[in-house]
């Protein structure tokens, strides 16, 4: 019987195997590599019951000293309802310090961030299905290694924090394109493998037309694969995705928290085009 007392002990790769079988019950198509891909940047903790199980997970990606995301909250569906939800994220909270702190919210996880002081400042598009037949645009080309120190920028410039380790996580285990005017780098995207296939993201651009060129360049040539992409809902891309055969299956509720010594500071900035990452 799984009935006594819940315990935190930190994330190690050790607990992989049982969090996927969490993620699995979940509904989310987390393969081991992508669970690994977070920890790789992240701290957290998972929760053990009386029989020294994973009951639950949560990872903090800080960027930076100044801004944290927290992902992969999961509570084994037999002991929801204990307040396991409530110690994973305050562990999460003393792990990030006094960062800025976002997430993505599933319907089912908003009335606990809202307890914990979490705001909703947006809505995710989740898109994914067996692409398209599309054309390889003209204006968009393969990122070289040179192109990391403005991706950065541009990345840094978009989500309103330093996401270096990421952008560099990405290059080792993806590939970026890169769209440029008079020479300089002006928009990119990523693309890697994840879940059930490839994921497209994040994709940073000033408008709606650059992020379609980035995301065409990345769906040209897979024809029949399974590609996933989130986007802002207030985007302007959800119609032509599903046009290309990534339909809309659901989604998320883009939340922030401020820092506990600046609560005037904004619960967030905004979002890049497309902006998924991890998790």
């Amino acid at each position: 019987m799984r009935t006594g007392a819940i315990d935190l002990v930190a994330f190690a790769p050790q607990h992989i195997e049982e969090a996927i079988t969490l993620s699995r019950q979940a509904k989310w198509p987390h393969r081991s590599e992508d669970w690994h891909l977070v920890l790789e940047l992240s701290a957290g903790a998972v929760a053990l019951d009386d029989e020294g199980k994973v009951a639950g997970t949560i990872l903090m990606t800080p960027y930076g000293s100044d801004c944290a995301t927290i992902s992969m909250v999961i509570v084994d569906e037999c002991l929801r309802g204990r307040g396991i939800g409530r110690k994973l994220m305050e562990k999460a909270f003393a792990l990030a310090g006094n960062r800025q702190l976002r997430l993505i919210a599933t319907m089912e996880g908003l009335p606990l961030y809202e307890k914990l002081g979490f705001v909703a400042c947006g809505t995710i598009d989740q898109h994914q299905g067996r692409a398209h037949e599309v054309a390889e645009p003209a204006g968009v080309e393969p990122a070289n290694a040179g192109d990391l120190v403005a991706i950065k920028a541009l990345d840094g410039t978009a989500f309103g924090a330093d996401r270096s380790a990421l952008i560099d996580l990405l290059a080792r285990n993806g590939a970026f394109a890169v769209i440029r005017r008079g020479g300089a780098v002006v928009a990119y995207a990523a693309c890697r493998a994840f879940g059930r296939g490839e994921v497209i993201g994040p994709v940073v651009a000033a408008n709606k037309d650059d992020a379609k060129e980035l995301i065409a360049f990345f769906t040209a040539g897979r024809a029949g694969a399974f590609l996933r992409i989130d986007t802002q809902k207030d985007s302007g891309l959800s119609g032509w995705l599903t046009a290309i055969g990534l339909a809309k299956v659901g989604g998320g509720i883009v939340m922030g928290k401020p820092p506990s010594e600046n609560p005037e500071e904004p619960a967030t900035r905004i979002f890049a085009l497309a902006n998924q990452a991890l998790g």
